[in-house]
C-alpha cells in the first residue's frame, strides 16, 4: 500500500502534457494542430481517466485501512526559515479527486460536441486540462503556502474561462467582476496564512493545528489577533465559494460556456473552497467565534441564494444561485462541526448540480436552433416551454436532477440535504426554521425553471409544423410587456402575481415572433434507437450521443451516490461507506464517527424535509403549468379575494418579493453604489484637492511673488516725490480709519 502511495505526487501532473503540446503545436506547427485538434480531446479524457482510477485505488485503500498518508521534501531552507513542498492524501483529498476527476471526464466528454463548432475549440481544452492540473495540485497539497499557490492557478483558470469569448463584453466584463472580487477573499487568505506563521512558525497543517491548540490551552496566544487571521483565512473561502457577501461575481460567470459552468461552478472550483474550509476545521474549531461565523454566513447565504434564484429568467443563472444557496448549506454544516455530513452534501450536490448544468446546456443547444444564437434568447426560460417532446433524454435527465436537488428520495441530495436540516435542529432552532423553509424555496424554483423550460404550451409553441418547410415559431413572455387584461380581471391570483406593473407582469398576451425564416438544419441525428438517419431540423432537436452519454453516466451517480452515505446499521452491516471512508479526519476531529440511526428514527426525521419539499413542488406546479389547466382553479384563485386590505396587502408582499429577487437583492446596485460609486466619487475629491487645493496653493505663491514683485517694481522708482505722495497717502488712511474707530 505505501509502495502505491509513494507515486500519489504525479496526481496534479498527468494533465499537464495536453496545454503544454497544444501550447507547443500551436506556436510550431500551427495547421497541422488544428487539424488534428479532435485528438487533443481524447487525449485530455484519457489522462484525466488514468487519474480517476488512480484515486479511486487509494480511496479503497484508504477505507480498508483508514490511514493518512503525507510526504515532504525540502524546497526552501534559509537559517531558522524552511519551506516545504509535499502532497497529502487523505480521506478529503481523495474525496475531492474523485469528483473533480469524474465531473471533468464528463465534462470534457460532453464538450468535444458542445465546443466543436468554436474557433477557440483547442485553446478551450487547453485550458480545462491546465484548471484539472490546478484543482488536483490544490486538494493534495500539504501544507498552506503550497494551497495558496495553486489557489491562485485555479483563480488564473477561473478568469481565462469565464472570459472565453473575451470579444463579447458581457464576457470580458464577468471575468474582470470574478477577478476583482476574489481579489479581496485572496488577499485575506494571503494575510492569514502569513499571521498564523507569525504565531506558530510553521505552514504545515499538523504543526499548525497542534501548536495552535497548545498555545490556546496554556493561555499563551493573543485571543484578538488569532480570531482575525482566522477569519482572514476564512475569507478566501467566502470569496472563492460565493458567500456572502463576495457572491456577486457567479451568476455573471455565467457568461463562459456551459461546460465551464458545470465544471466550474458545481463540482469543483467553488466547492474547493468548502474543501478549505473543512482542511482548516480542526483549526476553526479551537479558535473561539470562528465557528458561530461559519454558521452565520452559510445561513445567510442559504436563504439569500434560494430568494434571488425565485425571479430569474436566464436558466444558468438561476442554476448559479441555486449552488450558491447549497454552498451555504455545506458552510452551514461545516460550522455546526458536522464535517461528515458536509463532505456527503458536497459529493451528492456536485454530480447533481453536474446533470443540471449539462441538461440546460443541451436545452440551450436546442433553442440555438430557433432563435439563433444569442444568450438573451436562448438562454431565457421565458422563450422556452413545450420542450418535452423534442428533447425526451435531456428532459428526463434534467427531471432527476431537479428532483434531486428539491430533496425527493431516493435522489442523491434527499440523504444528504436531510441530514444537514437533521443537525440544524441540535445547533439553533432559528437556523433550522431558516434551513428548512429554504428546503421549500429550493423545491419552488427548481421546479419553476422545470416548467417553464419544458412543460405547457404558453411559451415556445410550435404550431403547424411541418418536417418539410420551415413554420413560424412565436412566444408568449412570461414575463413580457402588456398582459392579460381579462384574466387580471377574472382571476385574482393571476393578477395578484401580475403585481399591476406592465413590465413585470407573469403573463402576456403579446405575441412575439422569434424568428423569420427558421434555419434548415441537415445533419445526420444519431440518438439511443435510431441510428444514421437524417433528417431536416426546424424544430428544437435532441443533442447528440456525446452530449447525452455524458447525462446519463451523471443521471447515474445522481440516482446511486447517495447509498455510500445511508446512515444505517442493520443485522451487524454498516451501510455507511463514507464514514468508515472519513473516519481518520473525524478522528482528528476528535468526534464520534458513528451516525447509526434505525429506519423508524429515519422516517420521523424525513417526513417532515420531503413535506416541505413537495409543498414548493406543489406551489410552483399551480403557479406555472399551463394557463388552461390553471382555469380549473378558478374557484381556489378567486377565494383570495378581488378586492380589499387583503388583496393590497399580498400585492405588495409579491411585489417585494419579486423585486428583490429579479434585482439580485440590490447587493449589486448597493456594491455599485457605494463600493464603486464611493471609491469613485473619493479619487475625484482627491483629485480636486490635488489640483485645486495642493497646487493651487503651489501656483498661488508664485503669482503672488509675481505681483508683489511687480508691485514693488514700480514702487521703488528711486523719484522723491513718489515717496512722499505714498507716505502722504498711508498716513491720510490711518488718520481716517483712527478717526472713525475712535
Amino acid at each position: 500500500m505505501e509502495h502505491t502511495y509513494q507515486y500519489a505526487w504525479i496526481i496534479p501532473f498527468v494533465p499537464l502534457p495536453v496545454p503544454m503540446l497544444i501550447g507547443v503545436g500551436v506556436l510550431l506547427f500551427p495547421t497541422a494542430t488544428k487539424n488534428i485538434r479532435r485528438v487533443w480531446a481524447f487525449h485530455s479524457v484519457l489522462l484525466l481517466s488514468l487519474v480517476m482510477l488512480f484515486s479511486i485505488d487509494l480511496s479503497i485503500q484508504q477505507i480498508n485501512s483508514s490511514s493518512i498518508y503525507q510526504y515532504v521534501w525540502s524546497w526552501v531552507i534559509n537559517n531558522d526559515f524552511s519551506l516545504e513542498l509535499g502532497y497529502l492524501i487523505d480521506p478529503l483529498s481523495s474525496i475531492m479527486s474523485i469528483l473533480i476527476t469524474t465531473v471533468g471526464i464528463m465534462v470534457l466528454i460532453y464538450s468535444d460536441n458542445y465546443m466543436s463548432h468554436d474557433q477557440g475549440y483547442l485553446r478551450f481544452f487547453a485550458y480545462m486540462s491546465f484548471f484539472s492540473t490546478s484543482m488536483l495540485g490544490l486538494v493534495t497539497s500539504s501544507n498552506l503556502i503550497q494551497i495558496y499557490i495553486f489557489w491562485e492557478l485555479v483563480g488564473m483558470c477561473s478568469y481565462l474561462l469565464i472570459g472565453f469569448w473575451f470579444t463579447r463584453p458581457l464576457a470580458a466584463n464577468a471575468c474582470q467582476k470574478a477577478f476583482v472580487t476574489n481579489r479581496v477573499g485572496d488577499f485575506g487568505l494571503l494575510l492569514g496564512i502569513l499571521g498564523f506563521y507569525w504565531i506558530t512558525g510553521s505552514f504545515e497543517f499538523r504543526d499548525l493545528f497542534e501548536i495552535v491548540t497548545n498555545l490556546i490551552s496554556q493561555n499563551e496566544v493573543n485571543f484578538l489577533f488569532l480570531p482575525l487571521c482566522a477569519v482572514l483565512l476564512f475569507a478566501g473561502a467566502v470569496a472563492k465559494s460565493a458567500q456572502f457577501p463576495l457572491h456577486v461575481w457567479l451568476p455573471d460567470a455565467m457568461e463562459g460556456p456551459t461546460p465551464i459552468s458545470a465544471l466550474i461552478r458545481a463540482a469543483t472550483m467553488v466547492a474547493e473552497r468548502i474543501f478549505l474550509v473543512a482542511r482548516l476545521l480542526p483549526l476553526f474549531i479551537v479558535v473561539p467565534y470562528i465557528m458561530n461565523l461559519i454558521s452565520l454566513i452559510g445561513i445567510i447565504t442559504v436563504l439569500l441564494g434560494a430568494t434571488l434564484a425565485l425571479a430569474q429568467k436566464d436558466i444558468k443563472r438561476s442554476l448559479a444561485y441555486s449552488t450558491m444557496s447549497q454552498l451555504g448549506y455545506m458552510m452551514l454544516a461545516l460550522g455546526m462541526g458536522s464535517y461528515r455530513t458536509a463532505l456527503f452534501h458536497l459529493i451528492t450536490h456536485a454530480y447533481s448540480k453536474a446533470l443540471l448544468f449539462l441538461g440546460s446546456g443541451s436545452v440551450i443547444h436546442s433553442m440555438e436552433t430557433i432563435v439563433g444564437y444569442s444568450p438573451d434568447k436562448s438562454q431565457n426560460m421565458v422563450l422556452m416551454g413545450g420542450l418535452t417532446k423534442h428533447v425526451p433524454i435531456t428532459k428526463t435527465a434534467f427531471l432527476l436532477g431537479t428532483l434531486s436537488l428539491c430533496g425527493i428520495p431516493p435522489l442523491a441530495c434527499f440523504w444528504s440535504k436531510d441530514e444537514i436540516l437533521n443537525d440544524s435542529w441540535l445547533y439553533s432552532p432559528i437556523f433550522a426554521i431558516i434551513a428548512c423553509s429554504t428546503a421549500g424555496l429550493t423545491a419552488f424554483y427548481m421546479f419553476r425553471i422545470y416548467l417553464l423550460t419544458f412543460e405547457g404550451h404558453l411559451n415556445v409553441h410550435f404550431q403547424n409544423y411541418s418536417g418539410k418547410k420551415n413554420s413560424p415559431f412565436y412566444s408568449i413572455s412570461l414575463w413580457g410587456k402588456g398582459g392579460l387584461k381579462a384574466i387580471k380581471k377574472k382571476f385574482s391570483l393571476l393578477a395578484l402575481l401580475t403585481m399591476n406593473n406592465e413590465s413585470l407582469s407573469f403573463f402576456s398576451n403579446k405575441t412575439y415572433r422569434i424568428a423569420e425564416n427558421i434555419r434548415k438544419m441537415t445533419r445526420p441525428f444519431i440518438t439511443i434507437t435510431n441510428f444514421c438517419n437524417k433528417n431536416t431540423y426546424s424544430y428544437p432537436y435532441e443533442s447528440d450521443n456525446t452530449m447525452l452519454f455524458p447525462l446519463i453516466v451523471l443521471v447515474l451517480f445522481t440516482l446511486f451516490v447517495g447509498s455510500i452515505g445511508i446512515p444505517f446499521n442493520q443485522k451487524g452491516m454498516d451501510l455507511d461507506i463514507l464514514s468508515k471512508w472519513v473516519t481518520p479526519a473525524i478522528n482528528l476531529l476528535h468526534q464520534d464517527s458513528n451516525n447509526s440511526m434505525n429506519w423508524y428514527e429515519f422516517v420521523k426525521d424525513a417526513i417532515f424535509s420531503v413535506s416541505i419539499a413537495y409543498f414548493g413542488i406543489f406551489i410552483a406546479s399551480f403557479l406555472y403549468k399551463p394557463l388552461y389547466s390553471s382555469l380549473k382553479n378558478l374557484d381556489l384563485i378567486n377565494s383570495f379575494g378581488k378586492t380589499g386590505p387583503n388583496r393590497v396587502l399580498w400585492d405588495k408582499i409579491i411585489n417585494v418579493i419579486y423585486d428583490w429577487s429579479y434585482n439580485r437583492g440590490y447587493i449589486d446596485a448597493f456594491y455599485a453604489t457605494v463600493l464603486t460609486g464611493g471609491l469613485r466619487g473619493l479619487a475625484e475629491l482627491t483629485q480636486f484637492f490635488d489640483t485645486r487645493v495642493i497646487d493651487g496653493i503651489t501656483n498661488g505663491v508664485g503669482v503672488m511673488s509675481f505681483f508683489v514683485g511687480e508691485g514693488i517694481r514700480y514702487v521703488g522708482s528711486g523719484r522723491i516725490s513718489s515717496y512722499l505722495f505714498l507716505y502722504l497717502s498711508y498716513v491720510s488712511i490711518f488718520l481716517l480709519i483712527y478717526y472713525f474707530l475712535f
